[in-house]
């Protein structure tokens, strides 16, 4: 069932809901052989990937900038990952025309998961490599907790201290801070909602990332990821918590690169 902010997205047409902004080139480079559609974190926009390109030769990065933060942040954002899949899928069609990869960081790679299933159920083409980093394999059940999108504002800003993935400076403004919560409590609420559905293992690769000092995805739940493609797993740990993505962002992209470059697709 959808809530009342995806049905208004939806009613503005599939096509105009979902071609409004979704994709942002921090360095356009049509003659790359392969693009690299990148997916931020719970709350996280596309300047999350804005130095990518400088760390990814012969990729063209295309950020993923969702409804509900930086850029976008006066529209209503998605509270559910099937809306949010179905709308970006029709955003990145008209992208599909040269070879690509999928990268998410947390709920991101949830997101590229289904998107990557998505575009299978469309006959589209499938993406050379999916990258999923810091998000247990969707077929594991969740920890129960409580949930975090209805807590009080003041135990939610206290629990994203925790988690280090939004600027401390963005939580002490309480102006800044009221700009980018709704779009932070909904992805929660998406998240909270999310229930995974069997189906076929996608036919790319798949590879995993994930912090050796991260409880929200252990390396364990990581390994899991390889029930889900009929082609090839790898694994690669990297010193650090949830947010390897910041903390580790050289070696990261080094080695998305070099696995692309092994893939055969730079």
């Amino acid at each position: 069932m959808l809530d009342t902010d995806d049905q208004a997205l939806i009613a503005k047409g599939p096509l105009r809901a979902a071609t409004e902004g979704w994709i942002t080139r921090p360095r356009a480079d049509p003659a790359a052989p392969v693009r690299l559609l990148c997916l931020p974190y719970a709350g996280g926009g596309a300047s999350t990937f804005r130095d990518w390109p400088a760390r990814l030769p012969g990729v063209e990065v295309l950020a993923v900038q969702p409804p509900g933060r930086e850029s976008r942040r006066l529209e209503p954002p998605y509270r559910r990952i099937g809306p949010l899949t179905a709308a970006l899928a029709d955003a990145v069609e008209a992208e599909l025309d040269k070879p690509f990869a999928i990268f998410g960081h947390s709920m991101g790679a949830r997101v590229g998961f289904e998107l990557a299933r998505e575009l299978r159920r469309r006959a589209a083409p499938a993406p050379a490599a999916l990258f999923v980093s810091a998000c247990k394999a969707p077929h594991l059940p969740r920890t129960p907790l409580p949930s975090l999108e209805l807590l009080p504002e003041h135990l939610f800003v206290a629990r994203l201290r925790t988690m280090e993935g939004t600027p401390p400076e963005i939580l002490a403004d309480p102006e800044v801070l009221a700009l980018v919560l709704p779009g932070i409590r909904a992805d929660f609420a998406a998240i909270d909602a999310y229930e995974y559905t069997d189906e076929p293992a996608l036919a790319c690769p798949i590879r995993a990332f994930g912090g050796t000092r991260d409880t929200e995805a252990r390396e364990d739940e990581l390994l899991g990821w390889q029930a889900h493609t009929t082609l090839s797993f790898g694994l690669q740990m990297l010193p650090g918590g949830h947010f390897v993505i910041a903390t580790e962002h050289d070696e990261m992209t080094r080695r998305i690169a070099a696995e692309l470059r092994a893939l055969g697709v730079t």
